[in-house]
């Protein structure tokens, strides 16, 4: 009980030290300064404006690009020149060929030069044939395999 009779002057302390606190405020700050008027400069190159192409422009580009792969540019360095992204090349590629379906395989980029393309004529008559190679062989095995009466 003798601690119930001290709590009144504790209270009292406690409210004497919050009374001697300064008040402790923000600072203002001052406003920033403004910035030179680059108003005109800004409005007449915006940093992110989309620049439409017309279609005739497009193919431009995409002949310029076909014509620097075919005398030995990468295809990379050939975009790049050309002012494009890669995405956008290939977006523009894939629209320029209309006879194509989503649905349909795609081979992949057609090579740029006659050698190459050569190759890819050569690897498909390879395919071809070993179609043509897995058949025979099938028959046959089935042949064999009615001569020796394992069917």
């Amino acid at each position: 009980m003798a601690d119930e009779s001290n709590a009144g002057p504790v209270a009292a302390a406690v409210v004497t030290d919050t009374e001697m606190k300064p008040s402790t405020t923000k600072k203002r700050r001052s406003p920033r300064p403004q910035k030179a008027s680059a108003g005109p400069a800004q409005a007449n190159t915006p940093a992110a404006k989309r620049r439409g192409y017309t279609e005739q422009e497009k193919s431009e580009k995409l002949k310029q690009i076909e014509t620097q792969v075919s005398e030995g540019s990468t295809l990379k360095d050939a975009i790049k020149s050309a002012g494009i992204s890669e995405q956008t090349y290939y977006h523009w590629k894939s629209a320029a060929k209309p006879g194509e379906q989503k649905g349909t395989k795609d081979p992949g980029p057609l090579p740029a030069g006659d050698d190459l393309a050569a190759l890819v004529e050569l690897e498909e008559e390879n395919q071809r044939l070993r179609k043509l190679l897995a058949e025979k062989l099938r028959a046959e095995n089935a042949e064999l395999r009615k001569r020796l009466g394992l069917d």
